[in-house]
């Protein structure tokens, strides 16, 4: 990509409509989740925090500030919450179909290429939280790097 056209490239936090948009996203998301019979017995432990840290993570990961990671979290904080859970496929797609169902209802946009970056990152997070809540111990290191999304990632096969 030459230099003029990635300087007029938004990032996809930027595009999404900034920290407020991931905030209101991940709030209005979350608040439908303590209704839903799939997904609330996950969650009914979950701290009144935990809707601002998901945002702040998923901000992150799409070019928004460092407030997850500048707050003590780090992608094996995010990880460390999923060991153990034992999350089930079921509840992985009913989190992802719920997540986009609330992008459509606060207005996120629905760009074809904004929504392929959001359901290829959905579907690649989710697959690797239900794979790491099986796990008995982090496979990520403290000083592993955030994950970075963007319009395109796809790098090859997953290597655990």
């Amino acid at each position: 990509m030459d230099e003029k056209l990635s300087k007029s490239v938004p990032t996809l936090f930027e595009w999404a409509g900034g920290q407020p948009a991931f905030e209101k996203l991940f709030a209005t998301f979350y608040q439908r989740v303590a209704d839903d019979a799939i997904l609330s017995p996950v969650f009914r432990n979950m701290s009144a925090a935990h809707a601002d840290h998901v945002a702040k993570f998923v901000a992150e990961v799409f070019g928004g500030p460092k407030l997850y990671t500048g707050t003590s979290g780090s992608h094996a904080t995010m990880v460390a919450h999923h060991i153990g859970k034992h999350l089930t496929d079921t509840q992985r797609k009913r989190w992802i179909t719920l997540l986009l169902e609330t992008a459509d209802e606060i207005g996120l946009p629905d760009d074809p290429e904004f929504r392929s970056a959001l359901v290829g990152y959905l579907e690649w997070g989710s697959r690797i939280a239900v794979i790491n809540s099986s796990a008995a111990e982090n496979p990520i290191q403290p000083d592993a790097p955030m994950p970075v999304w963007g319009w395109g990632e796809v790098k090859g096969p997953y290597q655990p």
